[in-house]
């Protein structure tokens, strides 16, 4: 069994790799139920339909050009690509890749109290089918 530590993950967006901005990321994978429950059932039937995703991520706020700050500002509201792999290195049987086009739904430019870190937390929303790969 190969265990990984989530701690050098590689994140690309838009064509910026961003893995050195990235403080947590999470990519959900869901189906939507649907209710197929008839009269005379006595339990709920339910069959899985349309998928979804999103991306939650947080990074530290740079505003610099080649970093979050400066480049997720625009992008809200607009398609973006993305590709993350746990680990930052080449996609393989253990380190596969998932890749997708999104929205990207929010991305705050400032949060924060005092004396913390100023990091900038987004949500990048389901545009298209997400994909896995991986080579063996």
């Amino acid at each position: 069994m190969a265990t990984v530590i989530y701690r050098n993950a590689f994140f690309w967006l838009n064509g910026v790799d961003y893995s050195a901005d990235i403080a947590d990321l999470a990519l959900n994978y869901s189906s939507e139920m649907v209710d197929e429950t008839a009269m005379g059932d006595d339990t709920r039937i339910r069959k899985g339909a349309l998928k979804t995703w999103n991306l939650v991520a947080k990074a530290h706020q740079d505003f610099t050009a080649t970093h979050v700050g400066a480049n997720l500002f625009s992008l809200v509201g607009s398609t973006t690509c993305f590709e993350l792999r746990p680990l930052n290195s080449c996609t393989t049987a253990i380190n596969p890749s998932f890749s997708g086009i999104g929205i990207l739904e929010n991305a705050p430019p400032v949060a924060g109290g005092v004396g913390s870190l100023l990091d900038m937390s987004f949500t990048i929303v389901s545009a298209g089918t997400l994909t896995r790969a991986s080579s063996s």
